[in-house]
């Protein structure tokens, strides 16, 4: 009966998260409602409403309040991960969005230091397109890559995760990247809420 006790107690102080876990799970959800302001304000002002992308209006808000949407959920799985136990989600499957969001991040962040080699080398344009808000764009994205990245390694080893569940969560960010930049934007064309030109 205590050997149980003890065993039962040991287990949950494994799932709990160190400090400097619950600080990231906790920075993590920040930046994500943070950044999701921003497209909210983008919205509430009509910030695209006029200029060169006044054409792409109506697209440009369905895109913003997507995105608003899943860095809402990325700020529910940061915090949940810091949570002793989930509440919602049994533990593999909070571990496949964490991964998810960990890898789907590491991906866009990718694509961004690519483009500014690409800009850097006039590749695709020139080094003068590189100034200090899209280089601390990409610095900011390298940053969430890395927070999710210890929530991943972090919740897998605290729940005794099997690798499958990280795997699973890898392969499948690069299928949400693809329906979100080029799936949504065909159907927003298909639907007239875009020019297709």
């Amino acid at each position: 009966m205590a050997s149980a006790a003890l065993a039962n107690d040991r287990s949950q102080a494994s799932a709990r998260p160190g400090a400097g876990i619950t600080v990231i799970g906790h920075l993590m959800a920040l930046c994500c409602i943070m950044f999701a302001i921003v497209n909210i304000v983008f919205e509430m002002t009509g910030h695209f409403a006029d200029g060169p992308h006044v054409e792409y209006v109506r697209a440009i808000a369905v895109m913003n309040w997507l995105v608003v949407g899943l860095k809402a959920m990325g700020a529910a799985v940061a915090l949940m991960s810091v949570a002793k136990r989930p509440r919602f989600l049994p533990p593999a499957g909070l571990g496949v969005l964490l991964w998810g969001a960990f890898a789907m991040l590491g991906v866009y962040a990718l694509g961004s230091v690519m483009q500014a080699v690409g800009m850097a080398s006039g590749l695709t344009g020139t080094a003068d397109q590189i100034d200090p808000a899209g280089v601390g764009y990409v610095l900011f994205f390298l940053v969430l890559t890395a927070g999710y990245g210890a929530l991943a390694i972090s919740w897998s080893r605290r729940f005794a995760l099997r690798k499958g569940v990280a795997v699973l969560g890898v392969l499948g960010a690069p299928v949400v990247l693809g329906v979100i930049l080029l799936a949504v934007p065909m159907l927003l064309a298909a639907l007239g809420l875009m020019p297709t030109s």
